[in-house]
């Protein structure tokens, strides 16, 4: 063989460990008992996690460094770990005190933190998923919102894709999962249409949820928000309990196409951003195009709830 010949065929070296180029947030991971800097944070090519989205999550927020309601995260989580019968070596009190550990090492006052368990990878990449080791892991970083400082104040313009939410009877919608396709298809038509986001269907062509956020619309002074096939978010429930305080009517229920367009006031609701406004819809405004009054009192009220004690607690920073 000739010397070029052999040159062709000789293979590339093998690195002792993987050089990073990528960005990221500044935070801290938890992982495999430690904690590090997000950039540090890694899971294997064979985790289901990645290899499936076999996983489940749920996201919490800080604001003036002060969890809010975490107990109501901590049920959801839990919930899901039973559902996929997955395990991890914490109970409450352990995930609780690693997500505050995670958000005080980070010195973030106002943050986004994150619990979730991977099914893991299997040692002999087994296809039994009873073969993988579960992984937990958590993280923090700074708060991020759907919507930005000037949609809040103006209100968010979104488009109602034709995709359809995955069905519960495939996917329990209870379980926090990424099951995102369906959401990331119906955000770039809102995008294709000039719109910042979107709402996409459920099996029955009644609206259902948008990448990350439930909806609510406002008529004649009551709310309604969808009822099968989305996720029953934490702000969600939130936007209940608050209209339980406040006197106004709120209810779980089929809200169509036709029911949102028309609506008085609309608003999406999600942890990241709390409560936020949505001003038009397909190009076309609700009511007057403004932000409406129940929508711009309920937001004044949910961020209120922040510093109280029995919503809220404190981080403990060093």
């Amino acid at each position: 063989m000739s010397q070029a010949m052999q040159q062709t065929t000789s293979l590339p070296a093998v690195s002792d460990r993987h050089v990073d180029p990528h960005a990221y947030p500044d935070g801290i991971a938890f992982l495999d008992g430690q904690y590090l800097p997000m950039s540090q944070a890694k899971i294997s090519v064979l985790d289901w996690g990645f290899l499936h989205s076999d996983a489940t999550y749920d996201t919490v927020h800080v604001w003036n460094g002060r969890f809010f309601r975490l107990d109501l995260h901590l049920d959801r989580f839990f919930g899901g770990l039973e559902k996929l019968r997955m395990t991890i070596p914490f109970d409450r009190t352990g995930v609780s005190e690693i997500l505050h550990n995670c958000v005080a090492l980070s010195g973030h006052r106002a943050a986004y933190v994150e619990m979730l368990c991977t099914r893991g990878a299997s040692p002999t990449f087994s296809r039994d998923p009873r073969q993988a080791v579960n992984r937990f892991m958590a993280f923090a970083v700074p708060f991020g919102s759907v919507a930005n400082p000037e949609q809040l104040r103006r209100g968010l313009h979104v488009a109602i894709s034709d995709k359809v939410r995955i069905p519960p009877a495939s996917i329990d919608p209870a379980i926090k999962n990424y099951h995102w396709l369906d959401l990331v298809r119906g955000l770039y038509d809102a995008y294709d249409r000039g719109a910042d986001t979107a709402l996409i269907l459920d099996f029955n062509g009644n609206v259902a949820e948008g990448p990350g956020f439930n909806v609510f619309c406002v008529k004649d002074g009551k709310l309604s928000t969808p009822a099968i096939g989305v996720l029953p978010g934490i702000t969600r429930r939130t936007v209940f309990d608050l209209c339980a305080e406040a006197g106004l009517s709120a209810a779980a229920t089929d809200v169509s196409v036709a029911a949102l367009r028309g609506a008085d006031e609309v608003f999406i609701t999600s942890t990241a951003g709390g409560i936020m406004p949505v001003t038009r819809i397909d190009g076309a405004a609700i009511a007057d195009g403004n932000v409406g009054p129940i929508t711009s009192r309920l937001m004044a009220l949910y961020w209120q709830k922040h510093d109280d004690p029995a919503w809220s607690h404190q981080v403990k920073y060093p």
